[in-house]
């Protein structure tokens, strides 16, 4: 099991920016990703990255505003979220996968999950 701890979320303005950090300990794991949940919503994909190598996958709707990095040293993920939209109110998870996958867009392929952090975008 990986135990995964976020921050960084919060209030901001539509078009203002947000980094989100996912600290992450225990075994090693293959890859991250980022999910968001918001109310009456089923959890979906963010943004993903292979924790080796650094490949990187996007939700369309979020490709060019928003950008999934790694620390590997501190074993820390990132998502930088800029220009936000009020659409993008949500709760973040980070989740983290031991194996490779040939996708990383489903929730359930993914055994570790952090608590979550809110992220809410006003007008």
């Amino acid at each position: 099991q990986v135990h995964l701890v976020e921050s960084g979320g919060g209030l901001v303005q539509a078009g203002g920016s947000l980094r989100l950090s996912c600290a992450a300990s225990g075994r090693t794991f293959y890859a991250m990703a980022w999910f968001r949940q918001a109310p009456g919503k089923e959890r979906e994909f963010v943004a993903a990255i292979k924790w080796s190598g650094g490949t990187t996958y996007y939700k369309d709707s979020v490709k060019g505003r928003f950008t999934v990095s790694r620390d590997n040293a501190k074993n820390t993920m990132y998502l930088q979220m800029n220009s936000l939209k009020l659409e993008d109110t949500a709760v973040y998870y980070c989740a983290a996968v031991t194996y490779s996958l040939g996708r990383y867009d489903d929730p359930n392929k993914f055994g570790s999950w952090g608590q979550g952090t809110q992220v809410t975008v006003s007008s």
